[in-house]
């Protein structure tokens, strides 16, 4: 006998990745509906993130977005605070602690982030899927769907699901369109007739494919394939990670559950139901494996079916490879240690940052190609430019004093009054008395004040004529 195609026993492990056949084609996953404990809280979490989502662009504080990213103009609103790209570095320090935090969390508690708060999973496991589950049904009936013959009833049902897909992408695309560049030019666009903004349209259209083919045709494959997090996890996660697990000690050896016998072997029963609910058709009791985003959908299965044969639940759920090998405790690991330091250096720094962070930038400098003017009564003179930028949500008007220096400022026009969320230039004659300038270049400081509050102190050079030694 050709011992290639002798079959072996009792071989599970996966050599394969589960959505690809062996010909190489798409395998298309009919995942059973969960039900139980987790999938509900996991439900309410979700309710709560589609609340935050979908409205979160209307919120306003002060007259003013809570939260904008408006990447085109380079202007985004945290929290009701404006930020420009002069801020870009606090930016820049937010998103590396951000970074930090994820790699924190990661190796401590894996991948719980996806399975439960990452929008991918939300939108496709709690939104689209479920929408497919009530037109078609369930799993079973999905399948037997796609196999057979057009019919009437397969149109109708193919179309519908297809046209509330392609509707709520195009929800999810306005929703997405508006965090960017705001609910008042977002309902401006609409109302205003489609000829003025044709390059917007096909730009919404374009992202509502995007999220229509994610989600009706892509799916699973974002979190395989796209999603860099995913990669990185056999980087992040060690042995002490927490993980969705399976209790292969508890559970091993496997034995089909008969009521007349007396088990002698594992608890598990190979009823394969964690396998059927898997979004990524994954088999949990080969291990840890990248596919898996811990959705805990094989926890509430395995529990069901634990608790029908009258066995303990647990035997998968969330555990380290440590806790279920060694029956060891969650322990801070030296690893954990370094990376909490340096997350709470760049908090310490961010915190510094946006506590130091001027509503107003001003920035001084001598005018090019001048140089300095001998006036009356003996003064030198300096022209100035001067460009303030107001991060604030109102017009500031603004007065400008020398400091540490004895002299005047003299504007050129008009006050200066910077309007909100804008920029604007003016510019000023520094004068100062001749027998106060001791060296060619002498340091100034010009106090912007804001009515009778000092907002920022600016650092310029003066420059005057050569000092000769008596």
């Amino acid at each position: 006998m050709d011992t290639l195609t002798t079959p072996v026993e009792n071989k599970s492990f996966r050599d394969s990745v589960a959505t690809i056949s062996s010909e190489g084609k798409r395998n298309w996953i009919y995942a059973q509906q969960p039900k139980g404990r987790l999938y509900t809280a996991r439900t309410i979490v979700s309710i709560v993130y589609l609340l935050l989502f979908f409205s979160l662009p209307f919120a306003r504080l002060n007259d003013n977005p809570v939260f904008l990213f408006n990447i085109l103009e380079r202007k985004f609103i945290f929290f009701g605070i404006t930020f420009w790209p002069q801020d870009f570095f606090i930016f820049g320090i937010g998103m590396l602690a951000f970074i930090v935090f994820i790699v924190v969390f990661t190796v401590v508690f894996g991948r719980v982030f996806c399975g439960w708060v990452c929008p991918q999973t939300i939108f496709m496991e709690m939104v689209f899927r479920r929408i497919e589950y009530w037109i078609e049904g369930d799993a079973a009936h999905q399948k037997l769907l796609n196999k057979a013959p057009y019919t009437t009833e397969k149109i109708i049902k193919k179309t519908s699901k297809h046209l509330v897909f392609f509707l709520l992408a195009f929800i999810i695309a306005n929703t997405f369109l508006a965090y960017v560049i705001g609910t008042e030019e977002l309902f401006r666009i609409v109302r205003e007739p489609l000829s003025q903004h044709v390059g917007s349209f096909v730009s919404l259209l374009v992202f509502t494919g995007v999220f229509y083919g994610v989600y009706a045709w892509f799916r699973e494959q974002v979190c395989l394939i796209v999603c860099p997090y995913g990669r990185l996890q056999g980087v992040m996660t060690d042995r002490n990670s927490i993980l969705v697990a399976y209790d292969y000690i508890r559970g091993e050896p496997r034995e089909k559950f008969k009521k007349s016998s007396i088990k002698a072997k594992g608890d598990c029963i190979d009823c394969n139901q964690c396998v059927k609910v898997c979004p990524v058709a994954i088999d949990i009791r080969n291990g840890t494996q990248l596919e898996c985003t811990n959705c805990t959908a094989c926890i509430d299965a395995c529990d069901f079916m634990m608790e029908k044969t009258g066995k303990p639940k647990g035997l998968i759920r969330y555990a380290s490879e440590n806790g279920i090998a060694a029956k060891e405790k969650l322990r801070i690991t030296p690893r954990i240690i370094a990376y909490s330091c340096v997350l709470l250096a760049l908090i310490g720094v961010l915190v510094i940052l946006l506590a130091t962070r001027k509503d107003i930038d001003a920035t001084v400098f001598r005018t090019p190609g001048m140089l300095f003017q001998k006036q009356e009564n003996d003064t030198i003179s300096n022209l100035y430019n001067i460009r303030l930028i107001n991060k604030t949500h109102k017009d500031v008007p603004l007065t400008f004093k020398l400091e540490g220096t004895e002299g005047t400022i003299k504007m050129i026009g008009k006050g200066v009054v910077v309007n909100k969320e804008s920029k604007a230039e003016s510019e000023f004659f520094i004068f100062i008395p001749k027998d106060k300038i001791k060296e060619r270049k002498t340091v100034v400081y010009v106090g912007v004040y804001a009515g009778d509050k000092k907002i920022s102190r600016v650092k310029t050079s003066f420059l005057g004529p050569v000092v000769l030694s008596p």
